[in-house]
């Protein structure tokens, strides 16, 4: 396994390295619920409603992920950051306080979820045809919530020291028992929805425990240690201050979900709500790469911050710019010109087949300049830039997508139309918002250090 020097290899090698296992990693992770998904919406006789009933889940699979985000992507920007100024121990306490913590978030989310489940599917768009489906998938899945935490909140921490491959095999494990056993479950042992559920969990499990495996071994170069998992203040605030906004990053998806399916389930029907399901489930496994990308440039971009390499900073995020906005321009390409090709994973149905190919060219239609927004906010992130970052996160889903949902239908004819019509709107302007402040902001950040924003964060 090679050891990547984040201070002195080159930075386009080094980003190719750290960010080509990143994709492949993001990508996997994307097929845990997306291969249910396309197994689940062929099902035979019932397949669409079925689909349109876990797609009603998302909103809560998505909050159980965003936490681990909250955790896991505020406490390794930190450590990379620790690591560059040559402080192990900080960041090994760092690693501990995490761990506990994810723990506890999972323990409580369990408890909430399996409490107010059903109720909460009603809210975030199920009918009386789909909650059947809606309940008996979340409830299986909830249950697998410290695996999800652990998973994918601590496998950021073996990225950030440089381990790309080590932290793409943590996906690909659990992706391919997954792969696996969804066409078992579903199909030889006629469980449904249910075993879609059951094997995303035992696929998360298996996860979850490579990654503890080397968090813990003589090759990771900071490992869990019993000494820090009790808590400290100082330790663990920083951490959620930093993971704030990928935290509203995610949950907000959650949330605009919710808003997404209970308009389209008023103005269109469990129709629209199916093809939504198609919609998120193709913008998830799109964007992924762009979260991959910005995953692999983290780490050089928050180790020579700490080690005042400004230069090699401007550099990674050159190549970062590059990278990220070139990809965005092919998937915008693909899903005006043939979006057929995404729409024929997940069902077979006209009706529904016409409606997401129909939909899925004006959802996608602002995705050109995504790659503005992700880059430029998840460097803001590296920096240690909580509190710009979370404003920026805001803006998009908050500020912008979520009352658009609600003002475009009084202009619209097609209230359905409408709807869909927010999410172009929304990310076109947040991205030129994005790209201006980072503009602006940037050079006076690396010209402070991270001893200037250190002392801001202890004074806030």
């Amino acid at each position: 396994m090679k050891n990547n020097d984040l201070g002195n290899d080159r930075i386009g090698s080094l980003l190719v390295r750290l960010a080509l296992p990143a994709i492949t990693a993001q990508l996997i992770n994307a097929l845990y619920n997306i291969v249910d998904r396309i197994y689940i919406g062929h099902m035979p006789g019932n397949g669409d409603i079925a689909l349109t009933g876990v797609g009603v889940t998302f909103p809560i699979l998505m909050l159980i992920s965003a936490f681990s985000a909250f955790i896991g992507m505020g406490g390794a920007p930190r450590v990379a950051i620790k690591m560059g100024a040559g402080k192990n121990d900080e960041a090994e306490e760092i690693l501990g306080n995490s761990v506990v913590t994810l723990c506890i978030l999972s323990v409580v989310l369990t408890a909430l979820f399996l409490i107010f489940g059903e109720p909460l599917l009603m809210l975030f768009g199920a009918s009386e045809e789909t909650i059947g489906y809606a309940l008996r998938y979340m409830t299986i899945y909830v249950c697998g919530t410290i695996f999800v935490q652990l998973a994918l909140g601590l496998n950021s921490f073996i990225s950030t020291q440089g381990f790309a491959t080590t932290s793409m095999i943590t996906v690909v494990i659990g992706a391919v028992i997954n792969i696996v056993l969804d066409p078992l479950f579903i199909y030889v042992f006629n469980m449904g929805v249910a075993g879609a559920a059951l094997a995303t969990v035992l696929s998360q499990a298996v996860s979850a425990l490579w990654v503890l495996y080397f968090l813990c071994s003589k090759k990771s170069k900071i490992r869990i240690r019993k000494k820090y998992f009790r808590l400290r203040r100082t330790v663990i605030v920083p951490v959620m201050a930093l993971g704030v906004s990928p935290f509203i990053m995610q949950s907000t998806e959650s949330l605009v979900n919710i808003v997404l399916n209970s308009s389209l389930q008023r103005f269109g029907g469990d129709l629209a709500v199916g093809a939504m399901t198609i919609l998120s489930s193709v913008m998830q496994f799109c964007m992924m790469p762009l979260q991959g990308l910005t995953q692999g440039a983290q780490p050089i971009i928050g180790f020579n911050y700490g080690a005042h390499r400004n230069d090699r900073v401007k550099q990674a995020f050159r190549y970062l710019i590059i990278a990220a906005v070139s990809y965005s321009t092919v998937i915008w390409c693909i899903s005006i010109f043939i979006p057929q090709a995404f729409v024929a994973l997940f069902t077979s149905k006209a009706a529904l087949f016409e409606k997401a190919v129909w939909a899925l060219r004006i959802y996608m239609a602002g995705s050109i300049v995504f790659g503005v927004q992700i880059a430029c906010q998840q460097t803001f992130v590296a920096l240690g830039q909580a509190k710009v970052s979370l404003v920026l996160a805001l803006l998009r889903k908050v500020v912008l997508l979520i009352p658009l949902i609600y003002i475009l239908p009084h202009f619209f004819a097609d209230q359905v139309f409408a709807v869909f019509l927010a999410e172009p709107v929304a990310d076109v302007l947040a991205s030129l918002t994005t790209g201006t402040v980072f503009l602006i902001l940037t050079p006076k950040i690396l010209r402070r250090g991270p001893e200037g924003t250190s002392k801001k964060e202890k004074t806030a």
